[in-house]
């Protein structure tokens, strides 16, 4: 047999790797990156809740008033609206890895800061890495680039999972380092949990997570790197069809729920009063609840209900639960109406973000997830003011009504608008 013969015997009894094969390995590779990612979040969730049994304490002992700590909250709120579109943009631009290595680095210097703040000052200075700390969007980022549009919603609900475990985590951790051993050790502490988040992603994340659609030229990759701050190249995707009525409905619905989450501690604190820790253990309520819906309920739901279906159901209980708080005397009531709290809270704000990264271009997930979370900091703005005046003047039960009507309101349009498409599709 000749040389050419026996070459291409040998060829033809090569093993063969099929494209089945091919795609197991890769759903595998993506499945481990997902589980790492997760891990990422209920980390850094942790590290976070740790930092929020050191701050109140340090500004206390610093000789920080109610009034310049809120101003303190309002500064962290400021800084992440402007910084959540501009980390968005970074991350379509360089990638997952980049984004979410700047933002556990910034995570770094913020504890790093945080364990030598022996200053009122240094307590403002150690706030401003916020601008970069969006790990949580970062870690929507991955998942989104590696799951299909219809299992997008399932997949984010995890990281809410991972918030449950983060809150149950941190606070237990964070009270009993501050306690032990003070607010020094424990920033030092979360400054080196998040150098181990760090270690993770520089390990564990692929450098590009998205799937190219298409090659662009140079030039047009030039011009995109110079857009990074260009605001016309973010709320340009407002101009997708349904975003932008999307967003103003995660805005307008969410304002309310999200005026009481950002009163809470005051609620509790005078309305229910509430000791340290029975605040500790209505925490962990909070967590727990938190888990069970996000892992074992909206799971469930999303492959059953289309997004508007969910999207209707979590703005009528949302209104339904504001209207309970209106009316409650006591921390029982409250807790009755936790469980369905959580569950509007949890389906609205994973619903949205599903309905707003599917209406733009996956080259643009990033930046959509970056404005999903400037809403959460422009609550967080916007809460401590509108919040503090409803209470003082009106009391608790102005904020429960107005959670009620608005949402209400909002679930009549979107009820009106979804018979509008139906008829028009029917025509």
């Amino acid at each position: 047999m000749s040389r050419r013969g026996e070459t291409t015997e040998e060829t033809s009894r090569a093993p063969v790797v099929s494209s089945s094969q091919t795609d197991a390995a890769e759903q595998r590779k993506r499945t481990t990156v997902i589980n790492v990612v997760y891990l990422i979040a209920a980390f850094d969730i942790t590290w976070m809740f740790l930092q929020f049994s050191v701050t109140p304490y340090l500004a206390k002992k610093l000789g920080f008033d109610t009034l310049w700590f809120g101003y303190l909250q309002t500064t962290v709120g400021v800084i992440m609206l402007f910084g959540g579109p501009m980390f968005g943009r970074f991350g379509d631009l360089f990638g997952a890895r980049a984004a979410l290595s700047l933002a556990c680095s910034a995570t770094v210097v913020f504890f790093l800061l945080l364990a030598i703040a022996d200053h009122p000052a240094m307590l403002f200075i150690h706030k401003l890495p916020t601008v970069f700390m969006h790990v949580l969007p970062a870690c929507q980022m991955v998942v989104t680039d590696l799951t299909e549009p219809e299992k997008r919603a399932d997949a984010l609900s995890k990281l809410g999972l991972c918030f449950g475990v983060g809150m149950i985590a941190g606070s237990t951790l964070g009270g009993h380092l501050n306690t032990r051993y003070g607010e020094t050790f424990t920033a030092c502490f979360g400054a080196a949990g998040s150098t181990f988040s760090l270690l993770l992603v520089l390990k564990f994340i692929p450098k590009n997570t998205k799937v190219q659609a298409s090659t662009t030229t140079s030039t047009d990759s030039e011009s995109k790197k110079k857009s990074i701050f260009n605001v016309g190249e973010i709320t340009r995707l407002m101009k997708f069809p349904g975003v932008a009525r999307t967003f103003i409905v995660k805005i307008v619905a969410g304002l309310p729920s999200g005026i009481f989450q950002v009163m809470f501690s005051i609620i509790a604190l005078e309305f229910f009063k509430l000791t340290p820790e029975e605040n500790g253990y209505l925490m962990a309520y909070f967590g727990i609840g938190q888990m069970v819906i996000q892992g074992g309920v909206i799971g469930r739901l999303t492959p059953r209900f289309s997004d508007h279906s969910l999207l209707l159901l979590s703005i009528a209980v949302s209104s339904l639960v504001g209207l309970a708080q209106a009316y409650m005397q006591n921390v029982f009531q409250f807790c009755l109406t936790v469980m369905p709290m959580m569950f509007s809270l949890s389906v609205f704000n994973v619903i949205t973000d599903s309905m707003l990264t599917k209406g733009v271009p996956s080259s643009d997930t990033g930046t959509m997830l970056g404005l999903c979370a400037s809403v959460q900091s422009l609550l967080r703005t916007v809460g401590p003011t509108a919040g503090g005046f409803l209470y003082v003047n009106y009391g608790i039960s102005s904020i429960g009504m107005i959670q009620c009507v608005v949402n209400m309101a909002v679930f009549v349009y979107l009820l009106q608008r979804g018979r509008e498409k139906t008829t028009e599709q029917t025509k």
